[in-house]
């Protein structure tokens, strides 16, 4: 089994235990940088956010069953009063616990299922180039997503960025980048679409910025449609580097796109720059 698929079985096996990052990224046999972005990869959601969203659906369903002790669901769900519970209920599903049995329905509730993974690698990913990255100051337009949000919301990112790329000043050469950045252990990271440019004295205040250290990366090229690219990240992160007896560095990882790339169709391919550390 592959990191997420080992994540989702432990968190599955014993969601009504005290659940840690450290825990989990333990079992899994990797590091909590690698946990996250593995998990992510894979499913769309951070590892937390998705044991918390699986504790109060099975929480509601006991409700809607009629479970007369809201405080034992509350501990079984790793709260440590009702009224926390409440309110992560309230703030999860828009209505109160009380609500929910008072209803025995759970039609208009959005539950989080478990999710059974699809294990199949892509099978055409090339072997990677290592190169040692130059530092680089980029500059460009940047969100703080989580792996929920993030999925729909950067191709419109981008779609901003190359409407304003031409008003960021000192660019050096016609290369664009993505880079993820500032991951916590929660799921939330810094995206920024921009261009490497010559310091960040000039730079307007609307514009984001990030410094990447000199770094030894994996090198990827992904030459299908950018649409299916979440499918080769989750290969790399899920089964090339497991195998590849190397660790994730905790370093900002990002896309290049070079004059070969189409912003407008999607096609031309990119690589996919990935730290790694022995």
């Amino acid at each position: 089994m592959n990191p997420a698929q080992k994540a989702l079985w432990f968190i599955e096996s014993h969601l009504a235990d005290e659940l840690t990052l450290d825990e989990i990224a333990g079992v899994a046999g990797i590091s909590r940088f690698h946990m996250v972005r593995a998990f992510a990869a894979a499913t769309g959601l951070s590892v937390m956010r998705y044991v918390r969203a699986r504790r109060l659906s099975e929480a509601a369903r006991a409700l809607a069953g009629g479970a007369p002790d809201i405080l034992t669901l509350a501990l079984d769900a790793d709260y440590g009063s009702h009224e926390a519970f409440t309110r992560a209920f309230r703030d999860h599903f828009g209505v109160t616990p009380e609500a929910v049995r008072s209803s025995t329905c759970l039609d208009k509730l959005t539950l989080q299922e478990a999710i059974v993974m699809d294990s199949t690698p892509i099978d055409n990913l090339q072997a990677p180039r290592f190169e040692t990255g130059k530092p680089l100051l980029v500059a460009g337009l940047g969100e703080r997503y989580n792996w929920e949000s993030g999925g729909p919301a950067i191709p419109g990112l981008w779609q901003r960025f190359h409407q304003s790329v031409a008003h960021i000043p000192g660019r050096i050469g016609k290369v664009a980048y993505g880079v993820c950045c500032n991951a916590d252990d929660a799921g939330n990271f810094d995206y920024i679409a921009g261009v490497e440019v010559s310091d960040f004295s000039d730079l307007p205040s609307e514009f984001s910025r990030v410094r990447i250290p000199e770094q030894r990366y994996a090198v990827f090229t992904h030459s299908d449609h950018v649409s299916t690219i979440r499918r080769t990240i989750n290969t790399i992160w899920n089964h090339w580097l497991p195998a590849s007896g190397l660790k994730a560095a905790d370093a900002p990882n990002f896309e290049r796109y070079d004059e070969n790339f189409d912003p407008l169709t999607g096609n031309g391919g990119l690589e996919i720059w990935i730290p790694v550390r022995e």
